[in-house]
């Protein structure tokens, strides 16, 4: 019922617009409100107005708002895993109460601010300062590539104090904070991605996430997304390979024949088909497995970084399939490389990934 929901949403609301979106290099505004009464925010968090899905449920959420545009499904996945979740997990009960309702719904958004011009694989390395000066914060420093950056209400900051790494919530208007929008994207342009900077930007004790400490709290929030990753990834997968299949039946060559009646094009539809199918398996064992407190970070790793080798692949196939009309924004396939090109890197490097799992199966940490 969850998937079948989510796909009417993206089938009636998504597709119509999300072509001259990608074109004109912006983000969907006015599909936040529906997400939001459809439960897409926060899916699988309790209380506090959210639906309270498994995380198998959340998972195919993400597998089909990401069938729609990595875009769209980047949005919901910041929104709940990287904003909703810290607030959730490390806020006190006047946060939760004051941003979780809000944020559950649309009424507000939110961004997650990590990753600085000069360290992103390495978020250890930050810049970015918080110092203490009588009952509030003052933080320095820039932040980059952050999703819904510019059109946030709040934004949740990491930043260096004296006992740490620590998280706070800096509102929209605050002196000092401000958020410009990147330009010039060839990839995930129906998303808003922005730089933050902050200059002698003063918060109040308040602002203050008090159970969130060291970089194992902003870790465990990007362990959240990348699990929605690597369901929604299968989404953009299935999409690329659901035109490919249409468009090699109707489409005819040689002795009027349609070109799914040669073997090379079965071969690489059965390909992508098993593809897909293994990655659905890995997806649901893994949240399967999160569900019953039993998942660790590499199973994450392994998820997302296979999932979405897998679906720049069905991509790639699907663009050979249909020839020349494979690069036309007429299909979704180009539009779904591109994005997934972006979903690569972000959220942990492919290479990072491969770390990850390796530090996992020999016991060597190989990160420098």
């Amino acid at each position: 019922m969850v998937r079948q929901m989510t796909r009417q949403f993206v089938d009636e609301r998504v597709q119509p617009v999300i072509r001259d979106a990608f074109r004109e290099g912006r983000f969907p505004r006015e599909l936040i409100p529906e997400m939001g009464r459809l439960g897409f925010f926060g899916a699988n968090l309790e209380g506090y107005g959210c639906a309270g899905m498994s995380n198998v449920e959340y998972g195919l959420v993400m597998q089909e708002l990401e069938r729609g545009d990595s875009g769209i499904r980047s949005f919901a996945s910041v929104q709940g895993a990287l904003v909703m979740y810290p607030i959730y997990t490390y806020g006190t009960e006047e946060q939760k109460q004051r941003w979780l309702p809000r944020l559950k719904s649309g009424e507000a958004t939110g961004c997650f601010g990590l990753t600085e011009p000069g360290f992103g694989s390495n978020p250890a390395g930050m810049l970015t300062r918080a110092a203490r000066q009588g009952s509030c914060w003052v933080i320095n420093g820039e932040k980059t590539w952050i999703t819904n950056g510019s059109m946030a209400d709040v934004a949740v900051v990491w930043a260096r104090a004296e006992d740490g790494i620590r998280g706070f919530l800096v509102e929209r208007g605050t002196p000092g904070f401000t958020a410009s929008e990147l330009h010039g994207k060839m990839s995930m342009r129906a998303s808003v991605t922005s730089s933050l900077s902050f200059h002698d930007c003063r918060v109040p004790e308040t602002a203050l996430l008090p159970n969130g400490k060291g970089l194992k709290a902003p870790l465990a929030c990007l362990s959240q997304a990348r699990y929605g990753i690597g369901w929604g990834v299968i989404g953009a997968a299935m999409d690329c390979y659901e035109t490919a299949r249409s468009y090699s039946v109707l489409r005819k060559q040689f002795d009027d024949k349609p070109i799914a009646s040669h073997q090379l094009v079965q071969e690489k539809l059965a390909d992508m088909i098993t593809e897909i199918t293994k990655a659905q398996l890995l997806a649901l064992h893994v949240g399967r497995m999160k569900d019953a407190g039993k998942l660790e970070p590499a199973h994450i790793s392994m998820l997302k970084r296979n999932n979405v080798r897998m679906a720049l692949e069905c991509a790639r196939l699907s663009r050979d399939l249909l020839g020349g009309n494979g690069i036309m924004d007429d299909y979704p396939i180009m539009r779904h490389l591109c994005n997934l090109e972006t979903v690569k890197t972000y959220e942990g490097t492919d290479h990072i990934h491969t770390l990850i799992i390796g530090e996992r199966v020999t016991g060597i940490a190989a990160y420098k």
